[in-house]
Parts: structure tokens; C-alpha cells; sequence
């Protein structure tokens, strides 16, 4: 009985989208949360206060959130979401600055280079907030 490849392409797919991602290796977990809960409030969760503070308290940590190999987006929101018990999607339809993502500002100069400023010196961004929203719904999803 030949399958004329009818399934390997099926399994090769789903191995792809279910590979494990590595640990993140910033411990989201015990960050203090308070700079986005008391700036963002509902029940109208102002744009501005609450962009702001998502760039605040995120930017330092721009290039493990952008990397979607780690489990770092989705385990940031996970805990944005339950200090702050935002409505779904909040950060990902109200926070935009264009289609490159949210740009984090200039840090102090005693702040790590590294968090302010990549290889070539150009200014860190969050990529695409919604596409990591959508990342860690779809991961968290998975767990179900």
C-alpha cells in the first residue's frame, strides 16, 4: 500500500509547528509588573498610559521578546495578563507605532548598551506586539 507521500508533508508540518521552544532566560515571573498595572487601568485602558507603560517596562528586555524561538513573549504576557486581568488583545490592537513595532527609547547611559542598542547601533524595537500576542495565545492554547 503506497501512501504517494500524501502524509509526509503532514508530518513534516506538524513537527514544525509543535517544536519546543527554549526557556527564556529572563525570569518573568518575580519582575515588578506595577509600571503597567497602575498606568493601565480599565475600565477604558487609555492607549497612551498603557503603550507606555508596555514600552517601559518591556524594552529592556526588547531582544528576548523578539525572539521567537524562546518562550519569552508569550511567558511576559502570560503574566501581563494575570497582575493587570487585561481583556484579550488588549496590547496588540491599542499599541502600534507602525509596521516595524513599538520603538523603546534611548536608555540611561548606565543601562545596559546592550538592551538600548543592537550590533549596528540602531534603536532597539518590540517587534509587531501582536504577533507576540498571538504567539503566546497560540502557545498557551497548545497547553490546553
Amino acid at each position: 500500500m503506497s501512501t504517494d507521500g500524501v502524509f509526509d508533508s503532514f508530518t513534516s508540518t506538524g513537527r514544525h509547528l509543535l517544536q519546543a521552544k527554549k526557556a527564556c532566560p529572563v525570569n518573568f515571573e518575580f519582575l515588578n509588573y506595577t509600571i503597567i498595572t497602575s498606568q493601565c487601568k480599565g475600565p477604558k485602558y487609555p492607549p497612551e498610559s498603557c503603550c507606555s507603560a508596555l514600552k517601559e517596562f518591556a524594552c529592556p528586555y526588547a531582544e528576548q521578546i523578539n525572539d521567537l524561538t524562546t518562550e519569552c513573549a508569550s511567558t511576559m504576557f502570560s503574566y501581563i495578563n494575570l497582575y493587570g486581568k487585561y481583556p484579550p488583545g488588549l496590547f496588540a490592537s491599542e499599541c502600534r507605532e507602525g509596521k516595524e513595532g513599538l520603538a523603546c527609547p534611548a536608555l540611561s547611559p548606565s543601562a545596559s548598551a546592550s538592551a538600548s542598542e543592537n550590533a549596528n547601533g540602531s534603536q532597539q524595537l518590540i517587534r509587531n506586539p501582536w504577533m507576540l500576542v498571538m504567539a503566546a495565545i497560540i502557545a498557551a492554547a497548545m497547553l490546553l
